[in-house]
């Protein structure tokens, strides 16, 4: 039916939520904040919320419900929060991965929906501060639950603190106790907070082209500038690298000035980078589309000495990590299908929409 209720401290039976898109939602028949007294002449009060999802799982037929309205006005939805012309969707690129089956928090699971890092979604609702609704990009269908940023946030800092062993955390207080308790421990490890750089999801828009398509009768060289090791420190020193190191004496890197003036020239340029240098390259001014080459599966190769059963778990490290930055993946089995996905990949790009962070547009 698409909705979700909650017990009152009186044992009232309350609908929490509506999902949008759902038979609820559609017949407009209830109501956020509603009291329901009776589902098909059955009194409700006093029933756990369990019980309360299998009547109405298990009603066959017509459902008539028996409530007292609560007469408040609905919110908009989110693509009118935006004061704009004509009314501006929400999208968002998951930084996570996400099973609500799998979740302890969420308040009913199946009216969740599992997504994984990169997946676009449109933001529908924003109502409850804990559990946003939401529904894939292209999937028309219902919205479902997923956790909001700081819900997110709120689970990092536990985990976090869980960890440090600075204090014994009971993460099932947020959202099932009353809302001074998970103040207070907010309150209490706000230095957790500040250390953790927790990633949830990136606000996106749709581009219908790449501000930069490749050049196909381009071919890219390869340069080496000579400076003084005085000139590089200095530079380094100024922030004028994306990243740099030293072989055999002699220091290398690569200058940001350099990708600004390949870029000047209707070039592209080719970047084989340390994950960490994407920080920096992830801006307007760049426009990086990163692919992500992860190291073969094992069990399509023979490892003698055992360094690829490290590399495979170095290259997991990677992708659990920095793996929201990625726009694509490829796992590197053979070299030349790999070459070939790539190929496709920046075919792509010069003729479909790209999903790029909205701060690049706006």
């Amino acid at each position: 039916m698409g909705i979700t209720l909650k017990l009152a401290d009186d044992g009232r039976c309350i609908v929490a939520r509506i999902m949008h898109g759902g038979m609820i939602h559609r017949q407009a028949t209830l109501h956020v904040g509603d009291e329901i007294k009776e589902i098909n002449g059955t009194p409700v009060a006093n029933q756990s919320v369990a019980q309360l999802q299998r009547m109405l799982r298990e009603a066959r037929g017509s459902v008539t419900f028996k409530i007292v309205p609560s007469y408040r006005s609905a919110p908009p939805p989110c693509e009118l929060f935006r004061i704009k012309p004509s009314p501006v969707l929400i999208f968002v690129r998951a930084q996570f991965d996400y099973d609500p089956l799998e979740d302890e928090l969420i308040p009913c699971a199946q009216a969740g929906i599992a997504f994984s890092t990169g997946d676009i979604l449109q933001i529908i609702s924003k109502d409850d501060s804990h559990w946003w609704q939401a529904r894939k990009d292209a999937s028309g269908g219902s919205a479902g639950l997923i956790p909001s940023p700081e819900l997110q946030e709120w689970r990092a800092a536990c985990a976090a603190a869980e960890r440090s062993n600075t204090d014994q955390v009971n993460c099932s207080i947020f959202g099932r106790k009353k809302k001074q308790a998970k103040d207070k421990y907010l309150a209490k490890h706000n230095a957790v907070f500040d250390q953790l750089d927790v990633v949830t999801y990136e606000e996106v828009v749709k581009l219908p082209y790449t501000t930069r398509p490749p050049r196909t009768d381009e071919e890219n060289g390869r340069h080496y500038y000579f400076v003084t090791h005085d000139e590089m420190m200095a530079d380094i020193a100024a922030n004028e690298y994306l990243e740099y190191g030293t072989h055999e004496d002699a220091m290398y890197g690569t200058k940001l000035e350099t990708i600004r003036r390949i870029h000047s020239e209707r070039r592209i340029a080719i970047l084989d980078v340390e994950p960490q240098a994407l920080k920096i390259l992830r801006t307007a001014e760049f426009a990086p589309y990163v692919v992500f080459v992860a190291a073969p599966s094992l069990n399509n190769v023979a490892d003698y000495d055992g360094s690829l059963e490290v590399l495979a778990r170095e290259s997991e490290t990677l992708r659990r990590t920095y793996g929201h930055y990625f726009d694509m993946s490829i796992v590197n089995n053979d070299i030349d299908d790999t070459l070939g996905q790539l190929e496709a990949a920046l075919a792509r790009m010069r003729s479909t929409p790209q999903w790029v962070p909205v701060s690049w547009v706006y």
